[in-house]
């Protein structure tokens, strides 16, 4: 728990997503998981992405309080990503048709991976949240690679159609700030929170 900055454990997982639980497993922090189910729906007028993968993550948060106060959790963490080409918030595809849609429109643009994360310390109700940005290059060349990778399954739970951590990764030849904010959950980022809530805890 030290180099995560939390005081103690455990984490409790507001996620379906078997990144952000591999994620969190690789960092062997005492943890467990709650499945949330949340309806995203769409960005609010004027509402900036930024804003809105918090807003989520506040819903799960919320979703995922009574799970995790019956297995002792110490923290509630939950998270949000999505994929932002222009003002175009790209969801995941529905069929392997729009995975074709999603990928054509990204390939060869750059794009933005936006992941909000929140934190809940439940045992004094405190919040933090904190939104983070990265910015991908993506080129899958023509539609039959396209159609290759989307043979593989691998675009098909994902925003935006692609994953970076797989086969996807063979078409990324530039990024701009955290790997792992790309794959749902910014490590650092989410440090700096945990860091940020025991400060507040200690004072």
């Amino acid at each position: 728990m030290r180099l995560l900055g939390l005081a103690r454990g455990p984490i409790a997982l507001a996620s379906k997503s078997p990144r952000r639980r591999e994620l969190l497993g690789r960092l062997e922090v005492p943890h467990f998981c709650v499945d949330v189910d949340v309806l995203e729906g769409d960005l609010e007028p004027g509402e900036a992405p930024e804003d809105y993968v918090v807003r989520l993550s506040r819903r799960k948060l919320a979703a995922a309080r009574s799970a995790a106060e019956e297995g002792g959790a110490y923290v509630v963490l939950a998270a949000d990503t999505v994929v932002v080409l222009g003002d175009e918030v790209l969801e995941k595809p529905v069929d392997k048709a729009d995975a074709a849609r999603l990928l054509g429109k990204i390939s060869g643009r750059w794009h933005d991976v936006w992941t909000g994360i929140a934190l809940h310390r439940l045992h004094d109700d405190r919040i933090l949240t904190h939104a983070e940005r990265s910015r991908v290059h993506i080129d899958l060349g023509d539609a039959e690679t396209r159609d290759a990778y989307i043979e593989t399954n691998e675009p098909m739970d994902k925003a935006g159609a692609y994953g970076i951590q797989g086969f996807g990764g063979l078409f990324v030849p530039h990024i701009e700030g955290d790997y792992f904010n790309v794959m749902g959950l910014p490590l650092a980022a989410l440090r700096a929170l945990c860091l940020r809530l025991e400060a507040d805890e200690a004072r």
